[in-house]
């Protein structure tokens, strides 16, 4: 086999996978991130995402958990279950600080998407470059923020990062925003936070993943969780499809590939 495109679902045994395919030259994956793959691709293959395909879902996802947790909709959810008519202020997405952790692809797309509602867009990026702020500069801008958005890939430099000092420094009342991976964000640090009151949650990821049953952040208080469903859309898998016949039509015809997966990563 000479191109492996593998599932959406995560597999069990990758490495035993990889060693299998003998004149593997190409593995091109349906996601953005490739962190199970990385390190086990062999000598001679290449390693492409589908970087772009998921922007919107993803995007859009993220808009909607940040209005569903600042305007508490999953309170009024439950308050409708039980028949209750519990009338009150709540927050709000206007006048916002948003802060974009990952300013790549995906972040573009949400910046694109917040246009409308009237919100300040703090973009971070791994290096600093026009408009965007390096991740080292996150420790003074963390403060300021009412809304922190994670899009980061899961990386060595990334597992972890947002841990108890990370948290600390959000302000009082602000909504963590995971569109990333779990491994990012330190589970005890965030549920110590949650449990406190004085952050929120939104979380498509987590770590574990599944979440299982019965795990402290499933009650805890001011936190949405959805079971890694932002890219899992109609629009992503028609992009997907495009992409798939575009990239292996190069691959076919010997033409430079896109998406392909370097140390810059």
């Amino acid at each position: 086999m000479e191109v492996w495109i593998p599932p959406l679902a995560a597999l069990p045994d990758v490495p035993g996978t990889l060693a299998r395919m003998r004149s593997l030259r190409l593995v091109q994956t349906v996601t953005a991130g490739v962190e199970q793959y990385r390190p086990h691709i062999p000598e001679g293959a290449v390693l492409c995402n589908a970087r772009g395909v998921h922007d919107a879902g993803t995007a859009e996802w993220a808009v909607g958990a940040m209005i569903a947790v600042l305007r508490e909709f999953p309170g009024f959810v439950d308050a409708q279950r039980r028949g209750e008519w519990t009338y009150h202020h709540t927050g709000v997405l206007a006048d916002s600080r948003v802060l974009i952790v990952g300013h790549g692809s995906i972040g573009a797309a949400l910046e694109r998407r917040l246009e409308p509602f009237e919100v300040d867009v703090v973009r971070v990026a791994r290096s600093a470059r026009d408009g965007v702020h390096a991740l080292a500069e996150l420790p003074a801008l963390l403060p300021e923020a009412d809304v922190v958005v994670l899009l980061v890939p899961a990386t060595a430099a990334t597992a972890g990062m947002v841990d108890a000092a990370f948290l600390a420094r959000m302000k009082d009342g602000a909504v963590l925003v995971n569109a990333a991976r779990g491994g990012i964000v330190d589970t005890g640090a965030l549920l110590a936070e949650l449990k406190t009151g004085r952050l929120r949650a939104a979380l498509d990821v987590t770590e574990p993943e599944p979440l299982p049953e019965g795990h402290p952040l499933w009650s805890a208080p001011g936190v949405l969780i959805t079971p890694h469903v932002a890219g899992s859309t109609p629009a992503s898998g028609r992009r997907v499809l495009r992409y798939l016949r575009a990239q292996l039509g190069r691959y076919a015809a010997g033409e430079e590939l896109i998406n392909v997966i370097s140390d810059s990563y």
